[in-house]
Parts: structure tokens; C-alpha cells; sequence
């Protein structure tokens, strides 16, 4: 093989191909990580040649997951950071709001063409009964989670809470760390810029707890995810071509699915971050241990919720307005929280849905609260919860309304036990990986503490087998294409 061959290999591997984005589960990735890494530590001292080199690494990684638009990541970053600081230079009130409200409706005009743009214009043509033909739109990867985290910076500018950056590189640097750039979690200003500035080494903990999170992550996403997607997509895929009880088996493996595909994102994401010595906040604290909705949504996309909950909910008017307002804010937050997820009316209904959950749980709350404690009661109250959670994936997953009413009526009509046994002895496999999922996911978090402890303790053989071993289980389940993460598409 010639030098010229070599050369056009490798610059084929380092172009963009839509085909396939670079993500974490890729070799690639992980080939032009470990090359990152020693560079990183002999120039970490040098705040600026680090800071450099981590904002290059970020936008070529962004290139290599959305191509061309990096430069509209690169544009936003450019016009949030200016905004900061006229913001902060302007003293009369009606120029400070004017000024915070015209970098929001920028960064949500960008986010609302690219991607409702199509979703407006179906609904306008239904209404006029026109001959609507969709725009030749391309959603950018992670575009709704760097918008989030632009809003938030220059929200907190105006209310004092954070100071701009004085360089736009350290701005560029928050907004583009490729850890969490294309699937969250969401950065917060306040939480990151200081971390930035600081330049912290990353201690041996810091270093090997962050390689248990990466084992933790692949192992959830690379191995358990993408198996049961296989059978989960062939009840999604056909409503109505399967029994009742193996579409409640396709609903549950989803639930499944969905949390440990973009919890095993975050837990990579979090510990590529610690191995660089940066820490960000945990997305995901078992989630369907949850006894309401409430504290479903305190554990499930922690960033998101929390996000909804200070730049929406609060300026909506919290709970300091009454119960009446206190439900109708709570909807809202929801509402919207929905249509974040996607440009569809499944979405919009999927977040309607959990606010009327939350308004009921609320609601109900003055009569529960006299049952806390009470076994019967935390057990009821755990069911209805990932009952509820469970459907309300239907409509989250499908591709249609219409699937996700058909999927949910072929379960309470077309349930047999009958079905029980021959599914079994045909997808075992996957009710193992759905078994070992659930009970995982049952233990309490002090076991995943003491676990992770031990391993970062662990001999340098131990580390190495346990790798092997993980890596051993992702070549033998692996599909024959890598699956992209479920939230790169918002």
C-alpha cells in the first residue's frame, strides 16, 4: 500500500460522512481520544494552549458529527459571547432586557427553523388544506442542547448570577466541550466556567472512577441497549403484527432501552470529562426507583428537568401563585419540555401527558402523605408510576400517533398467557439482558459506590480484566452497524 493511499484513507476517516457520525461507542472516537489524552496532560499547565487544543478537539469532533454546521455552533457562540458583554455594560433596565431578549429569540429562532420549521408549516397546509411540500431540512446534532446552554448563560448574565467571560474562546470552550456537546448533560455557566479557569489536574480517582463510568456506559449502551433494540424495533416497526403479550414485552424493553442508551451516553460523557479533570453533574439517578412522577422527573434527565424547572417553570411563577397556577405552570413546563423533544404531536402529547401527571401527584398529595412509609402503599405507588412512565414511551417511541394507539390497544386486546412460554424459549437472550437490567437497576446506589471504589482500588490486572471482559461482550453482541444514541436526534 502506497503513501498516497494511506494519506487518502485517513483523510476519508477524518472527513464528515452523514452516513456515520462519530459518537462514543465508535473505534474511531476512542482511537483519536487516546491520542488526545497524552497531548492533553503535557500542555494541561499552559491554560492557553490547553484551552486551545480542547476547543480544536471539540469542533472537530462536532465536525465529524454534524459537518457544515459547525459553523452555525461556532456563529452562536460568537453572537451569545458579544450580547454578554454589551449586556453587562448597558445600566438602563429596557436596554438589558432588549438586549437578553434578542440573544434568546436568536438562539430559538435558529433552533425553531431547523427544527419545527417543517412541523409549522404541515400544520398550517392542514388547516388551509394546501399542497404542503417539506423543506429540505437537516436537523444539526445536539442543536437543542447547546441552544439550552446558551440561553442559560446569557439569562444568568442579565440576573447577575454569573459574570461573562472576558475571551471569547472561554466562552467557545463552555459551549463546545465535546464531552457534552451533542447529548447533553446541559453545562450550566455557573458550574463549568469556574472549572475552566481553575485548570485542575484530574487526581488517580478522578481518573479511574471516570474509566468505571466509560465501562459503565458502554456496558449499558453498547451491549445491553443496542441487543434489546433489536426486538424492541420489530414491535415498534409493525404495531399490529405481533401478540399482546410480546408488544408489552417491546414497550417494557424500550423503557429499558431508553434509559440505558442515554444514561450510558451520560455516564461516558461525565467520565471522559473526570478523566480531563473536569466534573459534570449526574444526569441520572435511577430513575424507575421513582414513587411518583415527581420524583421521576428529579431523576430522569436531571440537567433537562432542572433547566425546565429555573429558566421556565420559576419565571412562569413557581408555586408562589397558587395551586391553580401551580398546575397550569407545571403543564407548561411539561408542554414544552415535550415539543424540546421533538417536532411531532406525540411529543407535544407525551409532555401534556406528564403535566397532567404531575398536577394529579400534586393534587393528591394532602391525601397520600398520610401512607408514607407503609409498604403497600410505596409498592402501589411504584407501579402506577412505571406504568405510567411505560405507555407514555409508546407515543415517545412510535412513529405515529396512530402506531402508538394501535401498539397500546394490540396489549389489552390481544393479551394472551399462551404467548409466555414460546417466548421465552425463542428471546431468551434478551429477557436475561432485561433481567439483569431491572435488577441492576433495583439496587441502591451506596452498592454502585462501594463497586466503583473497588474497582478504582483494584490492581492494574483487575482493571485490565474487567475491560477485556467488557470489550469481549460488545464484539459478541454488537450489531452489524454501530446504533446511534437515541437523544442525538433532538
Amino acid at each position: 500500500m502506497d503513501i498516497t493511499t494511506v494519506l487518502n484513507n485517513l483523510v476519508e476517516q477524518l472527513s464528515y460522512r452523514p452516513q456515520s457520525p462519530m459518537l462514543f461507542s465508535s473505534g474511531l472516537f476512542w482511537a483519536l481520544f487516546l491520542l488526545f489524552l497524552p497531548i492533553y496532560g503535557l500542555i494541561k499547565n499552559s491554560h492557553t494552549k490547553m484551552s486551545l487544543f480542547v476547543i480544536a478537539f471539540s469542533l472537530f469532533f462536532y465536525y465529524k458529527s454534524s459537518g457544515c454546521f459547525l459553523l452555525l455552533l461556532v456563529a452562536t457562540s460568537l453572537i451569545d459571547w458579544s450580547l454578554s458583554r454589551l449586556l453587562v455594560k448597558l445600566t438602563t433596565p429596557y436596554r438589558r432586557r432588549l438586549c437578553v431578549t434578542a440573544s434568546i429569540i436568536v438562539s430559538l429562532s435558529v433552533l425553531g427553523y431547523f427544527k419545527y420549521a417543517n412541523f409549522f408549516l404541515w400544520n398550517w397546509n392542514q388547516m388551509v388544506e394546501g399542497n404542503f411540500q417539506p423543506l429540505d431540512i437537516i436537523l444539526p446534532v445536539g442543536i437543542s442542547f447547546y441552544t439550552f446552554q446558551s440561553i442559560s448563560y446569557i439569562v444568568d448574565v442579565y440576573r447577575g448570577s454569573v459574570k461573562p467571560t472576558e475571551t471569547w474562546g472561554e466562552y467557545l470552550f463552555f459551549l463546545s466541550f465535546f464531552p457534552a456537546l451533542v447529548a447533553g448533560p446541559i453545562v450550566r455557566a455557573d458550574y463549568f466556567i469556574p472549572q475552566i479557569r481553575e485548570n485542575r489536574r484530574a487526581t488517580r480517582e478522578d481518573v479511574f472512577g471516570g474509566f468505571w463510568l466509560i465501562i459503565l456506559g458502554i456496558i449499558k449502551k453498547a451491549i445491553i441497549a443496542d441487543y434489546i433494540s433489536q426486538y424492541n424495533d420489530l414491535i415498534f416497526a409493525t404495531p399490529t403484527g405481533y401478540s399482546g403479550f410480546e408488544s408489552l414485552m417491546g414497550v417494557i424493553g424500550y423503557t429499558m432501552q431508553i434509559y440505558c442508551d442515554f444514561s450510558g451516553y451520560s455516564d461516558m460523557a461525565i467520565g471522559i470529562a473526570l478523566i480531563m479533570g473536569f466534573r459534570l453533574s449526574i444526569n441520572f439517578d435511577f430513575p424507575y426507583q421513582s414513587k411518583s412522577l415527581t420524583e421521576f422527573w428529579r431523576r430522569w434527565h436531571i440537567s433537562l428537568s432542572t433547566w425546565l424547572r429555573d429558566y421556565l417553570y420559576i419565571p412562569l411563577g413557581g408555586n408562589r401563585q397558587g395551586t391553580f397556577r401551580t398546575y397550569v405552570n407545571n403543564f407548561l413546563t411539561m408542554l414544552i419540555g415535550g415539543l424540546w423533544h421533538g417536532a411531532a404531536w406525540k411529543f407535544v402529547f407525551w409532555g401534556a401527558m406528564h403535566g397532567v401527571g404531575l398536577a394529579v401527584n400534586k393534587a393528591c398529595r394532602p391525601l397520600t402523605k398520610h401512607f408514607d412509609g407503609q409498604r403497600w402503599f410505596t409498592a402501589i405507588s411504584w407501579l402506577l408510576t412505571i406504568v405510567y412512565v411505560s405507555l407514555l414511551w409508546v407515543f415517545f417511541r412510535a412513529d405515529s400517533w396512530t402506531d402508538s394507539v394501535l401498539i397500546i390497544k394490540n396489549i389489552f386486546c390481544n393479551f394472551s398467557p399462551s404467548h409466555i412460554v414460546p417466548f421465552l424459549k425463542v428471546r431468551y437472550v434478551w429477557v436475561i439482558m432485561m433481567t439483569v437490567i431491572i435488577i441492576s437497576h433495583s439496587l441502591p446506589r451506596r452498592f454502585y459506590d462501594n463497586l466503583a471504589d473497588s474497582f478504582i482500588n483494584s490492581p492494574w490486572a483487575v482493571k485490565l480484566l474487567v475491560f477485556m471482559v467488557v470489550v469481549q461482550f460488545v464484539v459478541e453482541f454488537a450489531g452489524e452497524e454501530i446504533a446511534p444514541f437515541i437523544y442525538f436526534q433532538f
